[in-house]
């Protein structure tokens, strides 16, 4: 297992890098610790729920966990985000005030990989530079101006002679070892293998900086998960997240 995600892990879920690397379900009540991924992060951690080396994480609340471990103690890994168990996690939920809110796959790579950008025009952004992009819907996707977790690099396609973004790609620094990546590309470039151009260019970047580069899409978002792999991402865990039910 990766050594920088064990650890990330370790630090969001609240167990040791030990308990992450083993094939025992984990539960753990919730702390803010230091060097967590930070993401759009709320002001509580209600329950959350990792896939991950085959087996489960659990930590949150006292009382939801507690809940968790004497249902989910001796729960296989393989087949936990299925709807009839997802189903028994929200009403649980809703009982006290919460939903599920995100269950998305996360892609990781470890190594940078050659690209051709053909005749694309490629532009980089750093810090100030992404600025421009604040409020702009079209790479809404590629840059999130979270405020726990700030944009660092951007990189774009512009085609032809003119100056017409086909595609944005932006990395957050969601936590100081591992940032993730968005993209947005417009109709017109779609399938034309503008997301994949990007996506690898900006995760070879993160990689230069020294930091784990990861990517995550929805269940059913498969062309976005095809550029994952086609740019040398694998998948490396699964994660739900809740919120307020409002």
């Amino acid at each position: 297992m990766n050594g920088i995600l064990c650890r990330q892990l370790a630090l969001d879920y609240c167990v040791s890098p030990k308990e992450v690397e083993d094939r025992e379900n984990h539960f753990s009540v919730y702390r803010f610790l230091d060097g967590r991924r930070r993401f759009e992060e709320k002001g509580e951690c209600f329950l959350r729920i990792g896939v991950v080396n085959g087996k489960l994480l659990f930590t949150g609340d006292e009382e939801m966990i507690a809940w968790c471990r004497e249902r989910f103690r001796d729960e296989g890994a393989e087949w936990f985000i299925v709807a009839e168990k997802l189903r028994v996690i929200d009403e649980r939920l809703r009982a006290s005030g919460y939903r599920i809110g995100k269950v998305y796959p996360f892609f990781i790579s470890e190594t940078e990989t050659r690209i051709d950008t053909g005749d694309l025009d490629i532009r980089w952004y750093r810090g100030e530079e992404i600025e421009r992009f604040r409020g702009d819907s079209r790479f809404d996707k590629a840059y999130s101006f979270c405020e726990t977790a700030p944009d660092v690099i951007g990189v774009s396609a512009v085609g032809g002679t003119g100056e017409t973004i086909l595609g944005m790609a932006g990395a957050s620094a969601d936590s100081p070892t591992m940032w993730q990546i968005g993209i947005n590309v417009e109709p017109e470039a779609r399938g034309t293998g503008v997301a994949h151009t990007l996506v690898t260019l900006l995760k070879n970047e993160i990689l230069k900086e020294g930091a784990l580069p990861y990517y995550g899409t929805a269940f059913s978002h498969l062309a976005s998960q095809r550029v994952a792999l086609r740019s040398g991402f694998t998948p490396a865990w699964v994660e739900l997240e809740t919120e307020r039910n409002v």
